[in-house]
């Protein structure tokens, strides 16, 4: 991939304050030259008050994959040195990694989130081969603040490689930024506050609203990929079915097409079934058996013997490809005329609101992310709450105008509003007729 197509997924929000940044930079600054102390010695260390009132980081875990030419893929260090890391080496190290000078990938193991940055280095040396290949990373409660390590991840691959068996600075970062285990309930997209909690112990609900953020660009590339075929994935997204993206390395682009693929099917109606999407990101062959008892994942692999493997997904998207295997979605995979007309909308709210940000002189607070999921969310939200009430009507009939204000294709989305209202259980009659010549 090339570096201009990558660097817009990896820009951090420059208005966000972090504390920790200051010193990550001068870390940056000292290992990439040998002046001032040694490197092992300094100290990674902000105010705690401030992250607390952002978003804990709860680092569980910080560590080191390596590969070796005898073993394969190996852990070579990790912090705390008990931490279960099984499957890790080949989720931090994807398949086909080595075909790559640089990648990075997020994953999921067991109820944690990781992050790790690879780097493929040459190197004359014939007992290694002629190259070094290493990945570090960090597991922690949630995948909503492991962006902000990125630059820090990529630097230390890069001085493992170079200065092989040096984690001082690992450690450090690890003492730093670890979060202690809650007792309250963790879930996938952060924690609940816990009914026990002390005055010592601030409350989530005293804090400010958890915002799940991404590196800029990661939507404006999702919405230029796929084009009007995102309403397609939005369909899928929102019935939960179990989606696939393929594509071999790099996978770190694709990880965040996992993340915005998710973003489709959130809502804020409570009284539907089922939670929100929740990304799985990368998976492997070792996640086969897992994946076998999921209703419910959007992940993607690099891995192509998945596609063979039909019963472990409802769609694949091999790229821009997207394929099913239940004849019932087939229809679905076709673009509406009304698909078309919220692209049409989607791409205006962008425009209108990027043309707001800069008439105030504030291009930098531009956020793409809030135009994109708050589209979809109002969207959800007015589909949902339209099904609900004419449910609780007398004659709960769903008729053409009905779809028409929910932003539907009467004739082009009837197999999908069929599919939703019988997936979540909505009692209603749909008086929309089948086209005698389908589109």
């Amino acid at each position: 991939m090339a570096a201009d197509d990558r660097a817009p997924l990896l820009k951090h929000d420059e208005n966000e304050f972090d504390p920790f940044e200051t010193s990550r930079k001068n870390l940056r600054k000292l290992i990439n030259s040998n002046e001032g102390a040694p490197s092992e010695t300094i100290s990674i260390s902000g105010s705690a008050s401030v992250t607390t009132l952002t978003e804990l980081d709860n680092i569980v875990a910080v560590f080191v994959v390596a590969f070796d030419i005898r073993s394969g893929n190996v852990i070579e260090w990790c912090v705390p040195d008990d931490t279960d890391l099984d499957g890790v080496e080949f989720k931090a190290m994807v398949s086909g990694s080595h075909t790559q000078d640089t990648d990075f990938v997020y994953f999921r193991k067991d109820n944690y989130y990781g992050l790790a940055c690879f780097e493929n280095m040459r190197i004359q040396s014939e007992i290694e081969r002629g190259c070094r290949m290493k990945s570090v990373g960090i597991l922690a409660t949630s995948y909503t603040t492991l962006y902000r390590h990125m630059q820090f991840l990529e630097t230390q691959v890069r001085h493992l490689l170079e200065t092989p068996g040096k984690y001082m600075q690992l450690k450090v970062f690890y003492d730093d930024r670890k979060g202690v285990i809650p007792l309250n309930e963790i879930t996938m997209d952060g924690l609940r506050p816990s009914p026990l909690s002390t005055p010592s112990t601030p409350s989530r609900d005293l804090l400010p609203e958890m915002k799940i953020t991404h590196p800029a660009g990661c939507f404006s590339q999702f919405l230029q990929f796929f084009g009007n075929q995102i309403f397609v994935l939005w369909k899928l997204a929102l019935l939960q079915r179990r989606i696939l993206f393929f594509s071999p390395p790099p996978i770190g682009i694709v990880c965040y097409r996992v993340y915005c693929a998710c973003c489709l099917g959130h809502h804020n109606i409570t009284n539907i079934m089922g939670q929100n999407p929740q990304p799985h990101f990368y998976v492997n062959v070792a996640d086969i058996e897992a994946l076998e008892n999921e209703v419910s994942y959007i992940a993607c692999t690099t891995e192509k013997i998945f596609e063979s493997k039909t019963h472990l997904y409802d769609v694949y998207v091999d790229n821009q490809i997207v394929k099913v295997n239940s004849p019932g979605l087939k229809e679905i995979l076709k673009v509406s005329d009304a698909d078309k007309d919220k692209a049409v909308q989607l791409n205006n709210q962008r425009a209108s609101h990027r043309f707001e940000v800069e008439e105030l002189g504030e291009e930098q607070g531009f956020d793409e992310e809030d135009v994109f999921t708050n589209f979809f969310v109002e969207m959800n939200d007015r589909i949902f709450q339209m099904l609900l009430e004419i449910s609780n009507s007398q004659d709960r009939q769903l008729t053409s105008d009905h779809m028409k204000t929910m932003g539907l294709d009467p004739q082009g989305d009837r197999s999908f509003l069929m599919e939703l209202v019988e997936h979540y259980g909505i009692d209603v009659v749909l008086m929309v007729d089948n086209p005698c010549c389908p589109k």
